[in-house]
């Protein structure tokens, strides 16, 4: 594990049935290079082999570019490659089993669509939230409803974590999450379906540094 870390601002998950045929390592590269701060593989229809496999090739990458690297869903893959975390979602292993497996230094994050669900991870064990959709997304089919500014400001205020916003995040809006507090945003599609991933991820965490820059406005 990285010392000093962690940093969430611009968090890029893999997705080949974005990439236009790329790879999750050619992806997961592109976005380090364009100064993505976490990357997460996610490929839900692979094998623990394959995963296993990529995992192995991406975690020295991440190492390299001073990032951090989580594994979606598969605990064991994070354990047998060696990543920095994993990260569960409402219907994956709980919280509280994933953190039992994962002793920190290493990563857990755990999805959060409510309040509820934000408040149980925390006590569970999470080290950050992902907080979402926040806007409408195609990305991901069973995500649910867009929750909205005010419902991801209210659940980023409601937790001492980091809350990581997700769903439909674009170049033109991921300023907007971090002024309602979100520690992070993280992309797929933005940077993923890119012709030039490198420098999308570059256009994404420009605007994210100038977000920073910014005062947080009070969501209504």
């Amino acid at each position: 594990m990285i010392a000093g870390w962690p940093r969430y601002d611009l968090y890029v998950i893999t997705d080949p049935a974005l990439s236009r045929g790329r790879s999750h390592v050619e992806i997961a590269r592109a976005a380090l290079e364009g100064g993505a701060d976490a990357v997460q593989l996610r490929d839900k229809s692979s094998t623990g082999s394959n995963l296993s496999r990529w995992s192995r090739e991406i975690q020295p990458l991440a190492r390299k570019f001073g990032a951090v690297f989580t594994v979606n869903d598969r605990v064991d893959v994070a354990l047998v490659a060696e990543a920095d975390g994993a990260h569960v979602g409402q219907d994956d292993l709980p919280a509280r089993e994933a953190r039992r497996l994962l002793p920190r230094p290493r990563v857990l994050g755990v999805s959060a669509g409510s309040l509820e669900e934000a408040r149980r991870a925390e006590k569970d064990g999470a080290d950050y939230i992902g907080v979402g959709p926040v806007f409408p997304t195609a990305t991901k089919p069973d995500a649910g409803e867009a929750l909205g500014l005010d419902r991801l400001a209210a659940i980023a205020a409601a937790v001492s974590i980091p809350a990581i916003a997700i769903g439909g995040i674009t170049l033109e809006n991921i300023a907007s999450v971090f002024a309602a507090g979100a520690a992070g945003a993280a992309v797929v599609s933005a940077v993923v379906s890119a012709e030039d991933m490198a420098a999308a991820a570059r256009a994404h965490k420009r605007r994210v540094v100038e977000a920073r820059r910014e005062p947080r406005t009070e969501q209504r």
